[in-house]
């Protein structure tokens, strides 16, 4: 029997099902009802399969709202309004694959283990979270940068790389991202305002070019159960003249190493030492340096958050271009102040420190202080908070609260009020221009769900690397805060402003960090003086800049001065500052307790 069809098109349909590619239905109204019927059975299949396939995802979502994304700033009914949003946000990339990079720390052991799998629960969106040493992750962010080929579809790549980025142009302004191709992939809820790290990830032209997905700060550490024993107290004050205390400066920090490490000695039968540091010659000794270790010596200028026209690495920056690290074109990185800062990194390593520190990394030496046997560390990250609260640690009290605590940084002989004190890490989320916009979408969408305010504040107790001001000042880190030493009095205390990552004036940040560690690191060994190492590091750095001259970049290149004469600079106000006539003043020290009262002024 023939089948007449009508002569119009009536309707197209499409709709997307699942992980499956969108499927169109072109079909003529036909007048035979067993095709109507037909046609509409498998409509109702598939818009069943998105709707069942939507409830699943929000049953899981409630599962890990309950049982892991626990406690939150939010209900857990907004809780589940956001994990509806990325239900339905991922739907264009279920079976979606992505690749994510960053560094080995607690926080991102918590993304990569716990977090990629809820997001793949949630989403469909399956994420394989790598974790690298942090110099593995700068090298693979510059061959991506290189080959100009998508490697990993996102890095959490610290925003010390803000000036590589802001003026090689290949990574995605966030800015723009979230206003025009990614708005549809966007939360609506992420409230960029809550960050307290965002002005680390964005560039002079106002744009956010990276986000902020965690944060610690560098400070000092110290057994406050030794510093409060009266014995202890009483032989300090016999031996150095002043009161046993926090630090203010760099002499006081010396005298307190000499005092325990040789003059104490020995701690409840224990061999305790008065400083703890790291020298191996590899990548993290020079994060060891410019992660501020310059500026809390005074080598740089005035300014926050970095020394302008001079920074902590020594480079002078005049308008947006850096003109040079030596100090014969401006510069500071073999200046005084700077070999000051060496110097006594050097000293005190060989000195105070236990044996075998020289040939320790980053890594092997974060977890020592935990051990026990170390009085106060000078450069200590906060990353390590979380390590050092175990209940079994012979730093912890059987209460749970730490028997040491935190504190800011003591400054050098150079420093002057106004200038940066320490360093800050931000790690954060970086998209580069050569991923694919389908792959920068759903890689997006997983950045979002990691600092999303449903699991932020839990993350944070996990790795207390704290990205949201509404985490900081939420009743739940108001309870734990007497088991973390200072932790969230120094972070909701104005101060944390003064610590701040490397800035602009480092227009190449893999080239110029590895000369750092190559230089300096033949002097922890003592094949070359102090002086050489730094006239090295400052001339090859000036090469550096000149290389990057000559080929040019994106914008705000380097523009190398021309070199003078050093003493014309070091009369000059400001940095490159000329040699003290006395680089040991007199040791300065605070109790904790006024330490405490000076962080809410």
């Amino acid at each position: 029997m023939s089948k007449r069809k009508s002569n119009f098109k009536v309707n197209k349909f499409s709709t997307r099902v699942g992980s499956f590619s969108e499927f169109n239905f072109e079909f003529f109204i036909p007048l035979n009802i067993h095709q109507i019927l037909k046609t509409f059975f498998f409509l109702s299949v598939a818009l069943s399969f998105v709707c069942a396939n939507a409830n699943a995802s929000m049953k899981e979502a409630e599962g890990w709202v309950t049982r892991e994304f626990q406690p939150s700033t939010l209900t857990q009914d907004q809780q589940l309004e956001e994990m509806a949003w990325f239900v339905e946000a991922a739907k264009p990339f279920q079976g979606l694959t992505i690749h994510v990079l960053s560094e080995i720390i607690d926080t991102h052991v918590y993304e990569s283990e716990v977090l990629a799998k809820a997001f793949f629960e949630i989403t469909g969106i399956k994420v394989v979270h790598h974790l690298k040493h942090e110099g593995d992750v700068v090298e693979m962010a510059q061959m991506q940068m290189l080959s100009e080929r998508s490697i990993y579809d996102a890095y959490v790549n610290d925003t010390d790389l803000i000036g590589t980025h802001y003026r090689q142009g290949q990574i995605v302004p966030l800015s723009d991202f979230i206003e025009g191709e990614g708005r549809d992939v966007t939360l609506p809820t992420l409230d960029l305002d809550d960050f307290i790290g965002l002005s680390f990830g964005t560039g002079p032209d106002g744009k956010l070019y990276q986000l902020p997905d965690q944060q610690f700060a560098n400070l000092y550490w110290f057994r406050h159960d030794w510093f409060s024993r009266p014995d202890l107290q009483d032989q300090f004050r016999a031996i150095f003249g002043y009161e046993l205390g926090v630090p203010l400066n760099w002499s006081a920090y010396e005298d307190i190493a000499d005092f325990f490490t040789n003059h104490v000695k020995f701690i409840d039968g224990e061999r305790v030492y008065g400083h703890m540091d790291y020298g191996n010659r590899g990548p993290s000794l020079g994060w060891r340096m410019t992660d501020a270790w310059l500026a809390m010596a005074g080598a740089g200028d005035h300014g926050i958050p970095n020394g302008r026209p001079v920074d902590e690495w020594g480079i002078r920056m005049e308008s947006c271009r850096p003109v040079g690290a030596s100090v014969s074109r401006g510069g500071a990185a073999d200046s005084p102040a700077a070999i000051y800062a060496v110097k006594k990194y050097i000293e005190w390593l060989h000195n105070f420190a236990p044996p075998g520190s020289e040939n320790m990394t980053f890594s092997q030496a974060g977890p020592v202080p935990g051990q026990g046997h170390i009085a106060q560390q000078i450069f200590w990250y906060t990353a390590f908070t979380a390590s050092l609260t175990q209940p079994d640690l012979p730093v912890v009290n059987d209460d749970g609260t730490p028997k040491w605590r935190m504190a800011p940084s003591p400054h050098g002989a150079y420093w002057e009020e106004g200038q940066k004190l320490g360093y800050q890490d931000a790690g954060a989320w970086t998209f580069f221009k050569s991923t694919r916009l389908e792959r920068r979408k759903a890689a997006w969408l997983y950045a979002q769900f990691t600092v999303s305010k449903t699991v932020s504040l839990k993350k944070t107790l996990v790795g207390l690397t704290p990205i949201r001001n509404s985490d900081l000042n939420s009743e739940q880190m108001s309870i734990v805060a007497e088991k973390l030493g200072g932790f969230l009095e120094f972070y909701r205390s104005p101060a944390r402003t003064l610590w701040t990552p490397t800035g602009m004036n480092v227009p190449d940040y893999p080239k110029l960090a590895r000369l750092w560690w190559q230089n300096i690191g033949l002097a922890v060994d003592r094949s070359v003086s102090v002086e050489q190492a730094m006239t090295s590091l400052a001339r090859e750095m000036d090469r550096v800049l000149a290389r990057l001259e000559r080929i040019g970049m994106g914008k705000c290149a380097p523009k190398l001065n021309q070199p003078e004469d050093k003493n014309i600079w070091l009369e000059r106000n400001g940095s490159p500052k000329p040699a003290l006539t006395n680089e040991d003043p007199p040791g300065r020290t605070i109790s904790y307790e006024k330490l405490l009262q000076t962080w809410q002024q």
